[in-house]
């Protein structure tokens, strides 16, 4: 006999390790192994090996106190979710709404899963399994499953899970959206006193989450930024402050992006007080109309204008002739270099009231002329050989040799640096006189346009950058919360789904920032992580009820506590914890 150990991946990525007595034996000739018994997670059998050890060589334990693990689980992503919950007024706020905590407590529990192990309300009961979570008197809720002969007997023998679990959980959603307007407005009032924010400067992004099947009616084919041009689709687009979530709004999925700007500028007046502010938003959504809006309302706005779409754009950049100022940080996010790397300077503008700012960045033209090399590269080599084929006489009629010049053009974007023509009878290629040299004085070059308010030409750099940073957001919220796909099939389940969403996104951010406070090279998805290594135990030590206690986990874990001002680790805090382990 051996030990062997499986590990088992999980839907979240984590991986568990599961040690198994293994018995070797002879079968007709040939080895065979099976599994005598399953002796559980390695993580939970380390702290009790020496144990394990004496009782395989018959020897007496050395604590005559029999004690037995009745279960261990996950608790640290839920401490650490209640905890953000509470500190960003939340629990407060629905406390008001619905007395009696019961609201406050399952939304925490649908918010929470979001964050830590995105599932359905049907697959949420398997995460009730394996996670500590519990109301805030520390009572854990258990899953509830049917036993086979209800299931199979039942119109839906594929649900496992009681009927009266997944109504509780449905009607947490209902009551949670019925709630939206009155918790977002609550809620920005306590992050503008508690962050003391600048509420004038507004950012504005807009994406796109799919849904497996027909989906809700407001579900519709539109441009798919997943991917999926044949799901069906809803927009959601987001509204931040500061880095902070404030709102968002859901629209039909084949809208255009721009024709959203109206109903969430009407409603940030409306809804939330701000007569006067700056609204930064995307160039797809920045257009005439929306821009004349904003002017309408003597609103201000700062937009990054599209290098390619706007005629005036190399105008601007030849005027950047005078003197630069260097940005002490990067244009965008992804960009970590600052000064001398990055500069700015505010050119004449055509329009009188618009500001102009042409921004170069080092690092950004390093990347954008290393990618230019590439694709000419490829592009020349397949314009080759269809030179060589026209050459062979392989092709020989003038639209064909046409037809695959422009095909070929096509790939990597060779119409920019490219160009071709027939020369008695014979291919030729060429680099592109005028668009070559166009790309050539886009590389490298931001362009940012301001109306309405008064910037100075870092503080334009930086806001700027802050909407790279609205847009790094996005990909959290769609990648760390996994609010895609979607199942639901009624507008308002679907709307308090991505309202659940937006709240895991909400806290999410806030551990990040807490963590970037504390100093901490942790992202927040790899924090939810080591934060699993905070178990709650009971162990059963003959009394009529198992003692609880609450591993402390691993170091990196304990900094994140300790980053969070987190000392009690008891599910119950109103009690202290039974005993904490190393």
């Amino acid at each position: 006999m051996y030990l062997r150990t499986t590990k088992v991946k999980r839907a979240n990525g984590r991986v568990d390790e599961y040690i198994r007595l293994v018995e070797s034996y002879w079968n007709q000739g040939s080895p065979r192994h099976r599994i005598i018994c399953n002796l559980g997670r390695k993580d939970l059998l380390e702290p009790h090996a020496d144990a394990l050890l004496r009782l395989l060589k018959g020897e007496e334990a050395e604590d005559r106190v029999q004690a037995e693990a009745v279960g261990a689980w996950d608790w640290g992503p839920f401490l650490v979710a209640r905890h953000l919950w509470r500190e960003l007024g939340l629990q407060a706020i629905l406390d008001g709404i619905a007395p009696g905590g019961q609201l406050s407590d399952r939304a925490l529990a649908l918010v929470a899963n979001r964050l830590t192990e995105p599932t359905s309300e049907h697959g949420l009961a398997r995460w009730l399994e394996t996670d500590f979570v519990c109301d805030r008197s520390g009572q854990r809720w258990l899953p509830e499953w049917r036993e086979d002969q209800e299931r199979l007997a039942s119109s839906r023998p594929r649900v496992r899970v009681k009927d009266r679990q997944l109504k509780q959980w449905y009607r947490t959603l209902d009551k949670l959206i019925d709630a939206k307007a009155q918790v977002e407005k609550q809620l920005f009032l306590h992050l503008r006193d508690l962050f003391h924010l600048q509420v004038d400067l507004v950012f504005y992004d807009l994406t796109s989450t799919y849904f497996e099947g027909r989906g809700a009616p407001l579900a519709a084919h539109g441009h798919s930024r997943d991917g999926k041009p044949r799901n069906r689709q809803v927009l959601v687009g987001l509204v931040m402050v500061e880095g902070w979530p404030i709102a968002h709004h859901v629209f039909r999925g084949n809208w255009r992006d721009a024709s959203t700007v109206p109903s969430v500028l009407e409603d940030l007046q409306q809804r939330f007080g701000l007569a006067r502010l700056i609204f930064v938003g995307d160039r797809g959504m920045m257009t005439s109309p929306n821009l004349e809006q904003l002017r309408e309302k003597d609103q201000g706005y700062v937009v990054g204008l599209n290098r390619r779409r706007r005629r005036d754009v190399l105008g601007y950049i030849e005027r950047a002739r005078g003197p630069w100022l260097e940005c002490p940080a990067g244009v965008t996010a992804r960009e970590k270099s600052g000064s001398p790397g990055t500069r700015v300077q505010e050119v004449e503008a055509d329009e009188e009231g618009i500001r102009v700012f042409v921004v170069e960045s080092d690092e950004r033209l390093s990347y954008e002329r290393s990618q230019r090399e590439k694709a000419m590269s490829r592009v020349e080599q397949q314009l080759e050989a269809l030179r060589q084929r026209v050459a062979q006489g392989r092709i020989k009629a003038p639209e064909k040799i046409g037809a695959a010049a422009q095909r070929v053009l096509a790939r990597y974007h060779g119409y920019r640096y490219w160009d071709w023509r027939l020369k008695e009878g014979q291919f030729e290629y060429f680099e592109h006189p005028v668009n070559l040299a166009r790309e050539k004085a886009l590389e490298g070059k931001y362009l940012i346009q301001v109306e309405g308010c008064d910037l100075s030409a870092l503080e334009a750099v930086q806001v700027y950058k802050e909407l790279s940073e609205v847009e790094r957001a996005f990909r959290q919220l769609k990648d760390v919360i996994e609010m895609r796909p979607i199942y639901h099939q009624t507008d308002r389940r679907l709307r308090a789904h991505l309202f659940v969403a937006a709240l895991a996104f909400l806290l999410d951010r806030a551990l990040e920032k807490k963590l970037k406070a504390a100093g901490m090279d942790l992202s927040s998805r790899e924090a939810w992580q080591v934060l699993r290594t905070v178990r709650v135990v009971e162990i059963d030590v003959g009394q009529p009820e198992p003692q609880r206690s609450v591993t402390r986990g691993s170091g990196r874990a304990a900094r994140i506590l300790k980053a969070l001002e987190i000392g009690n680790l008891n599910p119950n805090p109103e009690k202290k914890v039974a005993a904490e382990t190393a």
